[in-house]
Parts: structure tokens; C-alpha cells; sequence
């Protein structure tokens, strides 16, 4: 199984790293590797996650106020938002 992210997620992904390097050396590296343990998990146990519309799961990230809002597809995750949980829930709806 494979992770694909969206291009929009990908792009939540960055600046959301960016904003974490700069608010402390070190911590914007700290947040991608939980991005990436978590997806790691998701390939492992896709199907644990939270569903919260039709199809798409969410699993929260440790250590940070994210989550990663994923559908499955055959053998592929993909990511349609890495989402703060702290700002407008469901504004990734539309994505596929």
C-alpha cells in the first residue's frame, strides 16, 4: 500500500512544517516525522481510523493539533487534508 497525498494536503503539510520551524529549531523536522509515523500506521491498520463521512477517516497526530483525513482506495491512502484541529472543520470537504 501506498501514501498519495493531495495536492492541497501536501501543501497543509509544508506550511504547517515551515510554521513549526519557525517557531523552534527542529520542531518543523519533529512534525513531519509524526506525519510520517502516523501514515505509517494508516498502511499498517488502514481501516482503524476514525470514519466522520462516508468513506473518509481521520487519525490524529501525536504530539500536534493535526490530523490526517484519509480515504482508501485499492492499495493506496490517500490524503485529502493534514488538518488543525484547532481551525474550520471540514473545509477539505470536496476533495478526492
Amino acid at each position: 500500500m501506498i501514501v498519495s497525498f493531495h495536492s492541497l494536503a501536501e501543501r497543509e503539510l509544508n506550511e504547517a512544517a515551515q510554521y513549526y520551524e519557525m517557531e523552534s529549531r527542529g520542531l518543523g523536522s519533529a512534525f513531519l516525522a509524526e506525519v510520517q509515523r502516523c501514515c505509517a500506521s494508516i498502511v499498517d491498520h488502514p481501516e482503524a481510523g476514525h470514519a466522520i463521512r462516508g468513506a473518509v477517516q481521520r487519525r490524529v497526530i501525536a504530539r500536534f493539533p493535526y490530523a490526517i483525513i484519509y480515504t482508501l482506495r485499492a492499495d493506496v491512502v490517500r490524503v485529502l487534508a493534514v488538518m488543525n484541529l484547532k481551525r474550520r472543520p471540514g473545509y477539505w470537504v470536496g476533495r478526492a
